[in-house]
């Protein structure tokens, strides 16, 4: 079932309000289940009933572990994963976007593509929740925006700290051809996510609003910031509330943390945020805890585990949106779903002061 899009995009943050929401969980993890081989991210084994993109079979570099590709390639498995997610009672669900810009294909030699990738996986993820959608219970498609391999804060050479490998136009560039692709089909809330350098985010977020300026097309934003590690701090320097301080300009729906982190090591980091972050809701999607190669998803957590953590979480009252990063597969997300059920959300507090 289909809704008009001003009409999912005001219903949003009602449902943020009246209860914790569910993100889906990891693609990536998903995609590693396959064991696909490099025929297959060619486009190798599409059943029949989808239309079959040769152009990438004599492609002369490796591009297995392109995920994106997979959009076009194998549109079969995203799409199924998209399923699998809101089977398990995800409302929300991330477009197979992550690395989709030119700044990331270019290193598989497919920056050309970047826009198509765009579009087929938006379009994927919106006739996934078209088909589980209904008047009581709308599933919403999230534009990924990822953080881009190249970073505009940190020198790659530890010989020359002034050293850049990007500029901040050339982000904008990107993210803006990114964006735009995701608006044209049909997305509902951008996500910028995985932050390891606020100054990409903000070029994502600059590239953003002049998306909407030019198509007069105004969507919801979540943005989702990465503590590496146990300083609180994010790759480039900055604290939490230094974080904060620095992207609460846009506005956005709901801000939070996601991936490098357990649950149980990120849970102070989420509440410093939730003291400090005004007017807007709060979201988290940790890792399934630690890696861990004998894991069958690589990392230490199982479902139970995750969903127990992510309770204390709702019984806090600390978040409106909940969902699982790297290690998490639908079997967390049900659970997580089941596990915080009937736990009021955190209520937004005050209003913006700029």
């Amino acid at each position: 079932m289909t809704f008009p899009p001003y009409t999912r995009a005001q219903a949003l943050p009602q449902m943020l309000s009246q209860r914790i929401a569910i993100l889906d969980g990891a693609m990536g993890t998903m995609i590693q289940r396959f064991r696909l081989a490099e025929a297959q991210y060619r486009g190798q084994g599409l059943p029949p009933g989808w239309l079959q993109d040769d152009r990438f079979v004599e492609w002369p570099s490796d591009v297995k572990g392109n995920n994106e590709l997979l959009s076009l390639t194998r549109p079969d498995i995203i799409q199924g994963i998209h399923e699998s997610y809101l089977a398990a009672g995800a409302d929300l669900i991330e477009t197979n976007t992550f690395g989709a810009t030119t700044v990331a294909q270019d290193d598989y030699g497919m920056g050309a593509y970047a826009h198509e990738m765009n579009l087929a996986s938006a379009r994927l993820a919106r006739a996934a929740c078209d088909r589980f959608s209904t008047p009581t219970h709308p599933r919403y498609v999230a534009g990924a925006v990822g953080p881009t391999p190249k970073t505009a804060s940190i020198s790659p050479d530890v010989n020359d700290p002034g050293a850049r490998n990007i500029t901040f136009d050339a982000l904008c560039a990107a993210y803006g051809e990114q964006v735009s692709a995701l608006l044209a089909a049909g997305v509902d809330v951008l996500l910028v996510e995985t932050i390891f350098d606020t100054l990409n985010a903000k070029a994502a977020l600059f590239a953003i609003e002049q998306c909407f300026e030019s198509s007069g097309e105004r969507l919801p934003v979540i943005i989702s910031g990465t503590v590496t590690d146990a300083s609180g701090r994010i790759l480039s320097g900055q604290t939490v509330s230094a974080f904060w301080a620095s992207v609460r300009h846009a506005r956005p729906l709901a801000v939070g943390l996601n991936c490098a982190l357990g649950a149980a090591l990120m849970k102070p980091y989420l509440q410093e945020l939730a003291k400090i972050a005004e007017g807007t809701f709060i979201s988290c999607y940790p890792n399934a805890g630690l890696p861990n190669p004998m894991s069958d998803t690589g990392f230490d957590e199982t479902p139970a585990d995750t969903s127990r953590l992510l309770h204390g979480f709702a019984a806090e009252g600390l978040v409106n949106l909940l969902g699982g990063c790297c290690g998490t597969t639908p079997d967390h997300i049900a659970s997580i779903t089941q596990t915080v059920q009937g736990h009021a959300p955190r209520p937004v507090f005050a209003a913006y002061r700029d």
